[in-house]
């Protein structure tokens, strides 16, 4: 049985659109900015990060990195395989990002890679090769005109009259 994620209120939202500009602004600063205790602070950010709504890291600015290639690959796979295809692709070390789709792909990929020699490695010999894969498409970044590294983060659930509880 999966542990229940934390339910985020207004105070947590501030607090973690804080962390996402600057990881490091000590506990102190984050209350003085918000009107409440450091203890408030610490307990809040201690409770988030324990139940997995967030997790402090340092994220690599990819131009530091060498010269590596941001490779999108679009998966088609066997519905009844998705979540098996999806488990072992999200396995793999060169994959960083797997998310299922719904569109023109079933799974998409995200990695990044040094060589051209690398793509094909697990694209076509390793990933198309998996058993409930119909078709692999790559797609190669060759100019990077945005990346906000904070895009991931943990925005309010938006609630609306068709959907009016959170999935």
């Amino acid at each position: 049985m999966k542990a229940k994620l934390p339910t985020l209120d207004e105070l947590d939202r501030r607090i973690v659109d804080l962390l996402t500009v600057d990881a490091r602004v000590s506990n102190r600063q984050i209350a003085a900015q918000l009107g409440v205790t450091e203890g408030t602070i610490r307990g809040r950010i201690n409770r988030l990060e324990e139940g997995g709504a967030i997790r402090l890291t340092a994220v690599t600015n990819v131009a530091f990195a060498g010269s590596p290639k941001v490779v999108l690959i679009g998966i088609l796979a066997e519905h009844g395989e998705l979540r098996a295809v999806s488990q072992k692709i999200a396995a793999m070390p060169e994959i960083g990002c797997v998310i299922l789709m719904l569109g023109r792909f079933d799974i998409l990929a995200i990695g990044l890679f040094e060589a051209l020699e690398d793509i094909v490695e697990v694209a076509n010999n390793r990933i198309l090769a998996l058993p409930g894969v119909r078709h692999v498409e790559t797609s190669i970044a060759v100019k990077t005109l945005k990346y906000d590294y904070r895009a991931a983060k943990i925005t309010p659930v938006r609630r609306t009259a068709a959907n009016p509880k959170p999935a």
